[in-house]
């Protein structure tokens, strides 16, 4: 086994510190992954992926991360964006998992709180009809009390009971002829893409190397051992050396680890979740909502983003292809249903602005409703030595990156010698961030800050050189041309859709209002990318040709759930 000395990692944020913005380019980044040897290689840009590789790089591992898509462009851009402990998982009896989630949850919001923000929820109680009634209520704020306990107190605030003209406060437009009063707790939410990527970043500032738009389409093996990987970019075919390798491809993992083993056996079974948007002013809450869908042993969330709110449910049994999971009609009009029923409003087709849906990797048996199984992360080490994880949350990422590299000097005969460092390593953006400050300055500063942090000046330089940059980008959004420049100079976005779908969100809460900017988007990262005007026409085509199979699905039943 090949053991090399921990090298001191790179300074974080190094550039940052010297007032300039951490540039990544794209053929420089390819030449070292065909150039260097690395100590471990992470096939898979999502959040478990990303913070598998920003471990690694805080430890002085020499470290890389390739992905097929585009960072988060799977299960991680398509969650609740919730970061939260669970309470169902304390109704299952998984207090453990509960109690380490929160913990995880307060790290998160110190690491990074220019992108996890506080978040009430609220559950309704109902005299009949809804997630709970009197009676039930009683129990669930037994459970509540749990849940601060075990660490939900660490958010500076515990669970409430609130009465009638309290909840109506919060939720005016929900139904009140059989609302009796409510439960608040709190928990905290994020931009999920946004937060996957900022992991990345700051992996890349400590020395790791990162790219997207990168297949791999074998694994190299020496004497019995995955020693690698050859991964497709841009046409060109990439060697990848690495003395480790790291399966976190999510619901895909089955298909990478036969590469390593003709006679593996499928782990995973995918479960789907749905989301829709529709403007806040149908419903006017100001806090997160549970409330119940009509004749379904299951709850829907409705949660205010911006002018918008976001309708979903998860844990869906799910059976087609994970390369085209979408909203389907049957989904979004059960969730208008439940948002119709507990809501003194019209909602309809026509109202919903944007969908996703996407796969969880869960593992376990067959059998059974997948809302009832458990949630804990699985990390193994196959014949060929490659470390492969699956399961787990969002909210837990930053262990399971731990237990992953734990796996990793395993592996490199290196066990215990170097602990991890990501418990209190702030993210790119975090470190010295005030979010109350920044939210009372309003408009473009608070939202670079939210979305940037301290790194939000970077956005303002490129402003500062050219005012036009200010200029909105999708019409009835926040966003600026100056992040879609910034989006191609620093977060290795490559096409109109890595701008509109993930580095902003545009495609989700004003899904026609994006397709209309594909063409400025594309001309604009045809200016700073170099692309030739058929690549930008066929970007922009493509992502139209995207959006349309989107509303296909979603308002014609045309895919399979």
């Amino acid at each position: 086994m090949i053991t090399m000395p921990a090298r001191k990692p790179r300074r974080a944020a190094a550039a940052a510190a010297r007032g300039k913005p951490l540039l990544l380019d794209r053929d420089r980044i390819k030449r070292r992954l065909a150039d260097e040897v690395f100590d471990v290689l992470v096939i898979g840009g999502g959040i478990t992926g990303a913070y598998a590789l920003l471990d690694a790089a805080s430890r002085g591992l020499r470290a890389a991360l390739v992905e097929k898509d585009d960072f988060a462009s799977g299960t991680s851009s398509k969650s609740s964006k919730m970061v939260h402990g669970g309470l169902r998982y304390i109704e299952q009896g998984n207090v453990n998992l509960v109690r380490h989630s929160l913990l995880e949850r307060h790290r998160f919001r110190k690491n990074a709180p220019h992108l996890v923000q506080r978040l009430p929820f609220l559950f309704p109680i109902l005299e009949k009809e809804g997630v709970f009634d009197p009676r039930l209520a009683k129990g669930f704020e037994g459970l509540l009390w749990t849940y601060d306990l075990v660490g939900g107190w660490r958010i500076g605030k515990l669970h409430q009971r609130l009465t009638v003209p309290e909840v109506l406060g919060h939720a005016p437009t929900l139904r009140a002829e059989h609302l009796t009063g409510g439960l608040l707790y709190f928990d905290s939410r994020a931009d999920d893409a946004r937060l996957t990527l900022t992991i990345i970043r700051t992996a890349a500032a400590l020395g790791a190397t990162v790219l997207n738009g990168a297949t791999v389409n074998r694994l190299i093996t020496r004497n019995g051992r995955v020693g690698g990987a050859e991964a497709g970019a841009d046409g060109e075919t990439l060697t990848i050396r690495a003395n480790a390798v790291v399966n976190a491809t999510g619901v895909w993992s089955d298909s990478v680890d036969s590469m390593a083993d003709d006679g593996h056996r499928p782990q995973v079974r995918p479960a789907k979740g749905v989301h829709i948007v529709v403007p806040w002013h149908k419903i006017r809450n100001d806090c997160t909502i549970t409330v119940p869908i009509p004749g379904r042993a299951r709850r829907a969330t409705c949660t205010r983003w911006g002018d918008t709110v976001v309708l979903g449910t998860t844990d869906n049994d799910y059976q087609g292809s994970s390369d085209d999971v979408h909203c389907t009609r049957e989904e979004m009009e059960f969730l208008l249903e439940g948002a119709n029923t507990a809501f003194d409003t019209q909602l309809g087709p026509d109202d919903v602005v944007g969908s996703i849906g996407g796969l969880r990797p869960l593992v376990g048996g067959k059998e059974g409703a997948t809302l009832d199984m458990r949630r804990d992360h699985h990390i193994t080490i196959g014949a060929g030595g490659m470390v492969t994880v699956t399961g787990g949350k969002l909210t837990t990422s930053r262990h399971m990156g731990e237990l992953v590299i734990d796996k990793v000097l395993t592996v490199l005969g290196r066990k215990g010698q170097v602990r991890s460092r990501t418990a209190h390593l702030p993210l790119l953006g975090g470190a010295g961030y005030d979010a109350e400050a920044v939210a009372a300055t309003g408009g473009l500063a608070a939202h670079f800050g939210e979305r940037y942090g301290t790194e939000a000046r970077f956005v303002h330089d490129l402003i500062s050189e050219d005012p036009t940059l200010a200029d909105p980008v999708v019409a009835g959004l926040p966003y600026t041309r100056a992040e879609v420049v910034y989006a191609a100079r620093c977060e290795l976005a490559r096409s109109v859709d890595d701008v509109l779908s993930r580095r902003t969100r545009a495609r989700l809460f004003a899904r026609d209002a994006s397709a209309a900017a594909a063409p400025a988007v594309g001309a604009l990262l045809g200016r700073e990318l170099g692309l030739t005007d058929a690549q930008v026409e066929q970007q922009v085509s493509a992502y139209l040709a995207d959006v349309r199979h989107e509303r296909t699905v979603l308002f014609e039943g045309a895919a399979a759930a």
